[in-house]
């Protein structure tokens, strides 16, 4: 990093990626910031650097004293130990170490007496939230969301001539000609463990999912105008059921609620929707498959005169970036059901899903906000940039 960098940040002041710190004596207090920034994306601590952006003027025997203990609290205070690489930069007056922590590929990081550590802005906190902790082991591929088992729910509530009908589609054979036990069935296609249902289990096949998982449903509104209003809508609903009726009610709710274009059709023909059915059908089915499972949050939609929204809960998984997806690039958050998505809805898994919506209706905009942890897809309308006709 040449000088005329650091003095770039320095004037940026300390944000979420970059610390600053006079100096380092302490193993520990330098373990919980190497801590926090491996669960948080990575960053950089400029030691040598006051908190008012003036420099302590760190000499080459600080420089040796600070590797060794960023060596020995890497590897002795961090659970599992981490691998940072300094870096030493002259300054107007002495050096600063510039300790480069890398976003960590075995979250959760803790420090050494087990305390996981998270960024908050510029500052560092605890992570306490069963829901936050549960993301880090996510994010590491430890655990899944839709593998969590749904208490209560059992091979009881299945919705038995539902599953039946697609058990027959899909395998080839009845049900009834299984030789094993219901349970030990659905156990073998990952809807199950110990007697209970996971939530993939129960969304796809249990005769009212949303008794027992009442906020994994799609809450969907259309108002009059381009706003949010409290009291004035066009329409809304509150959709549950079974992950395919959920979707086809949303699919049937947006397209209701858009309006058709005749093009070279007859005047009595009912039209084409003003926004690609296909793009609908892929970013609604990628919104149920691919939400954060961990966050106790519906799935919104709404409908405003200029435009659709589909609003997931949970930010892009890991490193994928809104570029990544939109070249094809994708990270199963919920494989078993993304597996079983590609049987139930009009969903193709492997990355394609984005690129084809974009090829269907190019006019398709993506927000990533990984401090809401929210994933946001707006479909402008006909009139603000649809096909040409």
């Amino acid at each position: 990093m040449e000088t005329s960098e650091l003095l770039e940040i320095i004037g940026r002041n300390e944000d979420g990626r970059h610390q600053f710190k006079a100096n380092v004596t302490n193993e520990i207090s330098l373990a919980q910031e190497m801590v926090a920034f491996s669960n948080s994306g990575g960053g950089s601590i400029f030691v040598g650097v006051s908190d008012d952006g003036t420099f302590a003027g760190l000499t080459r025997d600080d420089m040796r004293r600070l590797n060794a203990l960023v060596s020995n609290s890497a590897s002795q205070q961090v659970r599992p130990p981490v691998n940072p690489q300094t870096e030493n930069i002259s300054a107007p007056r002495g050096l600063v170490m510039r300790i480069i922590v890398p976003s960590g590929i075995s979250k959760p990081y803790m420090d050494k007496n087990g305390v996981i550590w998270v960024k908050s802005g510029s500052d560092k906190r605890k992570a306490t939230s069963r829901e936050e902790i549960q993301r880090l082991y996510q994010s590491a591929g430890l655990i899944h969301g839709d593998e969590i088992p749904v208490r209560g729910v059992t091979a009881s509530d299945i919705d038995l001539d539902y599953f039946r009908g697609f058990f027959e589609k899909h395998f080839g054979e009845p049900l009834e000609k299984q030789r094993i036990p219901l349970p030990e069935l659905l156990h073998n296609m990952n809807l199950m463990k110990e007697g209970v249902l996971n939530i993939s289990g129960a969304l796809l096949f249990a005769k009212n999912p949303s008794f027992k998982l009442p906020v994994f449903i799609v809450k969907a509104a259309a108002f009059p105008g381009n706003e949010i209003h409290s009291t004035n809508y066009l329409d809304n609903k509150d959709i549950t059921g079974k992950l395919a009726d959920v979707f086809q009610q949303s699919m049937s709710f947006v397209l209701h609620n858009i309006r058709s274009i005749q093009n070279d059709q007859g005047v009595n023909s009912t039209g084409q929707p003003e926004i690609s059915k296909i793009a609908l059908e892929e970013i609604i089915a990628n919104a149920l498959i691919h939400r954060d499972y961990f966050v106790s949050a519906p799935v919104r939609i709404f409908v405003f005169d200029d435009r659709v929204e589909i609003l997931s809960p949970g930010h892009l998984p890991n490193n994928l970036t809104i570029k990544n997806i939109m070249s094809g690039n994708s990270n199963i958050r919920n494989p078993i059901l993304a597996s079983f998505a590609t049987r139930i809805l009009p969903y193709r898994g492997l990355g394609s899903g984005i690129i084809r919506a974009l090829r269907e209706w190019p006019h398709i905009r993506f927000t990533d906000d990984r401090d809401g942890n929210l994933f946001t897809v707006v479909l402008l309308r006909h009139q603000e940039g649809g096909k040409d006709e």
